[in-house]
């Protein structure tokens, strides 16, 4: 590899909305906030609201089983 090409990394701590603070190797440096970190983000911590694709399929297949036939 060619030397001095690269970037040079140093500590970044990203601070989340709900208190957590990591800790990472960045090329921005310093402190950043964040609104959502995996602590606190719904797909994360299982609470995530599914949608009823159930519902759609059939409506799609209902509306469409005419124009099959």
């Amino acid at each position: 590899m060619k030397p001095d090409i690269h970037p040079k990394t140093s500590a970044t701590k990203f601070k989340c909305a709900c208190g957590n603070v990591t800790t990472v190797l960045s090329v921005i440096g310093g402190e950043r906030t964040v609104e959502v970190c995996s602590n606190c983000h719904p797909f994360y911590t299982g609470k995530a609201k599914l949608m009823d694709t159930a519902g759609r399929i059939e409506k799609f297949r209902k509306r469409y089983a005419q124009h099959s036939k």
